[in-house]
């Protein structure tokens, strides 16, 4: 069972990935936020990153493998996340599902946890 901080959840024994989304309708400081919340998850300690989305993930990526997140998968679509986590998915392993709404990255985690996968 992870043990809680305070701050954080610690994986016992497996690692923290983070599944990151687009957040949509910044203006002119979307490519900056996504570069921040990229160094951010090197900065938590983050494992994996899965960047799902266009160019404003991409950037997320770039950014995170910059600041020292070992691993890093982009994919285009949810779908893609959802198979490829599956695939890599082992016992311990914690995941964090985060994007903006119209990202609807919620179908990421319906289909790892066998639910019937939602549209809004």
């Amino acid at each position: 069972m992870p043990e809680t901080d305070g701050e954080t959840t610690e994986a016992a024994g497996g690692r923290r990935i983070a599944v990151l989304g687009e957040m949509l309708e910044l203006g002119d400081e979307a490519v900056e936020a996504h570069r921040q919340v990229g160094r951010m998850a090197a900065e938590n300690g983050v494992d994996l990153i899965v960047a799902v989305g266009d160019t404003l993930a991409k950037q997320l990526a770039l950014a995170a493998g910059a600041a020292g997140v070992p691993d890093i998968a982009m994919v285009a679509d949810n779908g893609t996340a959802a198979a490829y986590l599956a695939s890599i998915l082992q016992p311990g392993d914690v995941v964090l599902v985060k994007a903006s709404r119209g990202g609807q990255l919620w179908q990421i985690a319906q289909a790892l946890t066998g639910q019937p996968v939602t549209g809004l």
